[in-house]
């Protein structure tokens, strides 16, 4: 099942760029086809309808790349913030997508300040992961940053995407959202943490 949604979304991100380059009607025409293809395909895999899929797909325009997560990694006393997502209910470190306008640095302190009400400076880049390799599978291809962030101010405040806020010992880490974070990756940042200088990992 995840050979086939990543088969789909190479197709997908081929029809949608040759879509864009496109100089007739007669290449349009075909790239629609395999644009549709590849919607069945991930209709199928996540049991939901293709046009809806589709419509997603056609979101993306010019030459299709994978999307930017970004999570920051802040620690207290040996403990690491954590917020639980209001959709999931379950525990992530802060972050989500990067916002146009945005460096990647500027956005993980932003997404702590929004989802926790801490206010955080990134200090390191710990990794930059795709996210298929560590991940459920996702409609989208990501590249997902992770940052060491140095605790400035603020106090715990939830958002309208995180219903709680709180801080937790390597050892008593909550049930975690799989799509955005990881236990053992959460074990490398404490790694991390505990030794500045270690290298940034990637992929």
């Amino acid at each position: 099942m995840v050979e086939q949604v990543n088969w789909a979304k190479k197709i997908a991100a081929l029809a949608r760029t040759g879509l864009h380059y496109s100089q007739n009607h007669y290449d349009s025409d075909r790239y629609e086809q395999l644009l549709e293809i590849a919607a069945q395909m991930l209709a199928q895999a996540a049991g939901t309808d293709s046009e809806r899929i589709k419509a997603i797909l056609e979101v993306d325009e010019g030459y299709v790349t994978p999307k930017v997560d970004v999570r920051g990694a802040v620690f207290r006393r040996g403990e690491v913030l954590l917020v639980r997502e209001a959709v999931d209910g379950l525990w992530t470190l802060p972050g989500g997508w990067a916002d146009i306008g945005d460096a990647p640095s500027e956005a993980v302190e932003r997404e702590i300040r929004e989802e926790s009400g801490y206010e955080a400076k990134a200090v390191k880049l710990l990794a930059i992961e795709d996210r298929k390799r560590r991940h459920p599978p996702s409609l989208h291809d990501v590249y997902k940053i992770a940052f060491l962030c140095e605790l400035v101010g603020g106090e715990a405040r939830a958002s309208a995407e995180t219903t709680e806020v709180g801080w937790f010992s390597e050892d008593d880490i909550p049930p975690l959202s799989p799509g955005r974070v990881r236990a053992e990756q959460i074990s490398r940042w404490f790694a991390h943490w505990r030794e500045p200088d270690l290298p940034t990992e990637f992929d």
